[in-house]
């Protein structure tokens, strides 16, 4: 399941407990990303599932479903 992956990257690259990641969470305001961290996952995202995501797309995606939804329509 795309979501459980995306889980994984998240916990791997910011450190937030898994509890934390649910779709409805806010990467900023819930579970404290920043510009930098925005970059990892992208990058963690793209070696995972194989894809390109471009830095405008990742800038857009506000919530943990925004990920899995974006990577649903590309992968």
């Amino acid at each position: 399941m795309i979501f459980n992956e995306v889980k994984t990257v998240l916990i791997e690259v910011m450190g937030v407990a898994e509890a934390d990641v649910v779709e409805s969470a806010y990467l900023i305001d819930d579970l404290g990303a920043d510009s930098l961290d925005a970059v990892e996952i992208s990058i963690a995202l793209q070696d995972k599932f194989d894809i390109e995501i471009e830095d405008d797309d990742i800038l857009r995606m506000q919530t943990v479903g925004d990920i899995v939804g974006y990577i649903e329509q590309h992968n």
